[in-house]
């Protein structure tokens, strides 16, 4: 039985005094799945995003909730963890719960909330004091306080050391489990291929690919990526070879469907091969391909 749509987007238009920030737009968000917006700043994913939300008005389109405009039951059902927040001073981390925690009318057991998120052993310290990745998991119960359908994540890793992102992840796939729909921008792409069930990539206010990541990556590249430190290459390369390499600060990529006759070329060049390494396509290499942008650009 095919998932119902949560949300549905339609034409959706938003437009400033100098600026078309999100132009015309078309997207479904299938209940209890992860989904992903992609784009390098200035694509409108932000716009989007809060057009989503509620917090701003479209020019003209239409954001539906279970097939109604955004309302009440929207405010009362959906979950935001913005991209910056500020926390009050001198409350603890328990306090701050307890604040969020009376102004829905619907809300979990704070208690399931702090088992949720790991915040048993944080609830007596002050917020001033919370590490990023701390700060970021009490940011995510506040989110859950009214037991949401739909989860707003607005780069909700950002800034986080690389263990702090990948318990934040697993945070997220708990979420997942329990059939909630997420709504995830992220300035990394590992983090979007780990978490998101399907995803859009932005550009200039526009969508310019839309599907699952795998069915994006295979119906976009059918070779391999091979890595190679570039001072091993020596300084001039034949023509096929030129066509292939892409220079990446200190390393050289080729990118190839025929990896043997690659290395037969290498060898036959005398670049020593036992730093070589063999990875598949990515959707960062998607993002550079379609925009032609560094994602942090």
């Amino acid at each position: 039985m095919p998932t119902a749509n949560i949300l549905e987007i339609s034409q959706l238009v938003k437009q400033y005094p100098d600026t078309t920030a999100v132009a015309g737009i078309n997207f479904n968000v299938p209940e209890g799945c992860c989904f992903g917006l992609l784009g390098p700043n200035g694509a409108g994913k932000t716009t989007t995003i809060e057009l989503l939300e509620g917090l701003i008005k479209p020019t003209s389109g239409s954001v539906l909730y279970r097939g109604k405009p955004l309302g009440n039951d929207f405010r009362q059902q959906a979950g935001i963890q913005f991209q910056s927040t500020a926390l009050q001073d001198f409350l603890t981390v328990r306090e701050s719960l307890e604040l969020f925690h009376q102004l829905y009318d619907h809300r979990l057991p704070l208690q399931q909330v702090i088992e949720m998120c790991d915040l048993g052993d944080l609830l007596d310290r002050d917020n001033r004091k919370l590490s990023g990745g701390q700060r970021q998991r009490l940011l995510l119960a506040i989110a859950l306080v009214n037991d949401p359908q739909v989860l707003f994540l607005d780069e909700p890793t950002t800034g986080l050391d690389p263990q702090a992102r990948r318990n934040f992840w697993e945070l997220i796939q708990r979420i997942k489990d329990d059939n909630k729909t997420i709504l995830l921008t992220t300035h990394y792409m590992e983090e979007a291929a780990v978490l998101c069930d399907q995803l859009i990539i932005m550009d200039s206010g526009k969508i310019i690919a839309e599907g699952t990541p795998d069915n994006l990556l295979n119906n976009h590249f059918e070779d391999v990526i091979i890595e190679l430190p570039s001072a091993l290459l020596p300084d001039t390369l034949s023509t096929e070879l030129q066509q292939q390499v892409l220079y990446r600060n200190e390393l050289v990529e080729f990118a190839s469907n025929d990896v043997n006759q690659l290395i037969i070329s290498l060898q036959t060049l005398q670049v020593p091969l036992q730093q070589l390494r063999i990875r598949s396509r990515t959707l960062e290499d998607l993002f550079l391909q379609l925009t032609g942008k560094e994602l942090r650009s």
